[in-house]
């Protein structure tokens, strides 16, 4: 059960991140979950510490957690447009 939230957040949090990034109309609904889950592998690689919290990969459903899933994902987005296009939106 917690694989089916885990997929329905990192959806959220990745669509969400598509929204704020101006990406939302080349991502489909696979690829926002992807981001959401990447993102906040990334999230957790480099914010959790700065935070003090987990990510919604290690089960931590605080809204801190989500807060720094969300931060990951933007990052990962602005980090593909970086390469992508040579700029960030």
């Amino acid at each position: 059960m917690n694989f089916i939230i885990w997929i329905i957040i990192g959806g959220i949090l990745g669509w969400l991140a598509s929204l704020v990034m101006k990406t939302d109309a080349q991502q489909g609904m696979f690829l926002n979950v992807v981001v959401g889950i990447v993102g906040s592998l990334l999230g957790g690689w480099l914010l959790s510490p700065l935070f003090g919290t987990g990510t919604i990969n290690t089960d931590d459903f605080s809204v801190l957690s989500l807060v720094v899933s969300f931060l990951g994902a933007v990052i990962l987005l602005a980090i593909v447009n970086l390469v992508f296009r040579g700029r960030i939106r």
